[in-house]
C-alpha cells in the first residue's frame, strides 16, 4: 500500500512539473504535490520502508529484537516495490503518458534517466539527506495531536526533500520502472531525444540492472543510514529515560 501511495505522489508530481522549463520552479511545484503520498501513508497506517527505519529506536531501547527489525525492513521493502510496480504498469496502460502530445512520456523517461545516471556515492549521500527529512516528517506527524497538524508536519519536510532533489528509494521504485515502460514506446523515446537531447546510449542505460545496482542499492543504503544514524539514534539518545 505504501509503495502505491508514494507512487501516486510521484505520478502527480510528474504531471504537475512536466511542462515547466525552469528546473527550480518545476521541483517546487512537484514538491507541493508529492507530499500527499506520505500524508496517505501516515493517516491510513501503511508501512513505508524509509519511515520504518525509525523502528531502530525500539531496538536501541531493547523493546524489539534486531532480527524483528531486519525482517520488518525486508518485508516492507518488497511490499513497497510490488505496490510501486503495479502502479507503474497501471499508469502506463492508462494512457497518461500521452499528456501534452506525449511530452509527459518523454519527461517520465528523462526523470528515470536522471535517477540511473547518479554515481554510487551520490546515491548514498542523497539518500541520507532524503531520509533525514522523511523520518523527521514521520516523527513530527506522530507528535501532532490532530489531523491538520499531521498533514502540515509531513507536507513541509517532504516538500523540502523533493524540491532539493534528494533520492528516495520507494519513490524511485515508481519513477524508474515508469521510465522504462515509457521508453518502450518509440514515440515517447523519440520525443525525449528531440526535446531533451537524450542519446540512444542513454536510453539503453534505462534497464533493470541500473534500476537495482546504480540507483536502488546506493539510495537504499543512504536511506537506511539517514533514518537510523541521523534520526533514530540521536532522537533515542536525547530522549531516553535515565535509570
Amino acid at each position: 500500500l505504501a509503495g502505491f501511495m508514494i507512487g501516486l505522489g510521484a505520478v502527480a508530481s510528474n504531471v504537475a512539473a512536466h511542462n515547466i522549463s525552469n528546473v527550480g520552479v518545476a521541483r517546487l511545484v512537484a514538491g507541493c504535490v508529492f507530499p500527499v503520498g506520505l500524508m496517505m501513508v501516515i493517516l491510513l497506517g501503511a508501512e513505508l520502508f524509509t519511515g520504518d527505519c525509525l523502528v531502530a529506536m525500539s531496538v536501541f531501547g531493547k523493546n524489539q529484537k534486531l532480527g524483528f527489525f531486519v525482517k520488518l525492513l525486508v518485508i516492507v521493502y518488497i511490499g513497497n516495490f510490488i505496490g510501486s510496480l503495479i502502479l507503474a504498469a497501471m499508469v502506463a496502460v492508462s494512457g497518461q503518458f500521452d499528456y501534452s502530445s506525449g511530452l509527459l512520456g518523454a519527461y517520465t523517461i528523462k526523470v528515470a534517466l536522471s535517477k540511473v545516471g547518479i554515481s554510487f556515492d551520490q546515491g548514498i549521500i542523497s539518500g541520507v539527506l532524503c531520509n533525514f527529512l522523511v523520518c523527521a516528517a514521520v516523527v513530527m506527524a506522530t507528535c501532532a495531536k490532530d489531523v491538520t497538524g499531521k498533514l502540515l508536519s509531513s507536507f513541509f519536510a517532504i516538500m523540502l526533500f523533493v524540491t532539493a532533489g534528494f533520492e528516495h528509494c520507494v519513490a524511485n521504485m515508481y519513477y524508474i520502472p515508469a521510465g522504462i515502460l515509457a521508453a518502450l514506446n518509440p514515440a515517447y523515446s523519440q520525443l525525449a531525444v528531440s526535446t531533451y537531447g537524450i542519446t540512444e546510449q542513454q536510453l539503453a542505460s534505462l534497464n533493470i540492472q541500473n534500476l537495482f545496482i546504480t540507483n536502488l542499492l546506493p539510495v537504499t543504503i543512504g536511506n537506511i543510514i539517514g533514518g537510523i544514524v541521523f534520526v533514530a539514534l540521536p532522537l533515542y539518545y536525547l530522549n531516553k529515560t535515565k535509570k
